[in-house]
């Protein structure tokens, strides 16, 4: 049979007053956690190909990636959701462009006639 007994603290330990508080660090409650997600799960919240998201990076239209590893490539959730956020509000606002539809008159297999009769 197994007795349990109440763990033994240090000397240090017993003479600080239960009712005191430890001090708290400012530097840790200011920084921010950063959530980073992986490709696969990135894909989940922007519906777009791997090589747009790559030419959007390279002009500055998307949130950079950064490695956390050699191998293991992330993006901050953070940016990504901002990213988001602000092209639905710019497409509420109409100031997001829309691209012209191709012109099918203009094809080379199955051209689409202008006139009907």
């Amino acid at each position: 049979m197994v007795k349990w007994q109440k763990p033994i603290q240090p000397e240090s330990c017993q003479s600080i007053p239960e009712d005191r508080s430890l001090p708290v660090l400012p530097h840790i409650h200011a920084r921010q956690v950063v959530r980073a997600v992986r490709r696969s799960q990135l894909r989940e919240i922007v519906p777009l190909s791997d090589t747009t998201i790559y030419e959007m990076e390279q002009r500055g239209e998307f949130p950079r990636r950064f490695n956390l590893t050699p191998r293991c490539v992330v993006w901050d959730l953070a940016e990504v959701e901002a990213w988001v956020q602000a092209r639905r509000n710019a497409s509420s606002a109409g100031a997001s462009e829309i691209a012209p539809g191709p012109d099918v008159r203009s094809r080379k297999t199955r051209p689409v006639k202008s006139d009907r009769g």
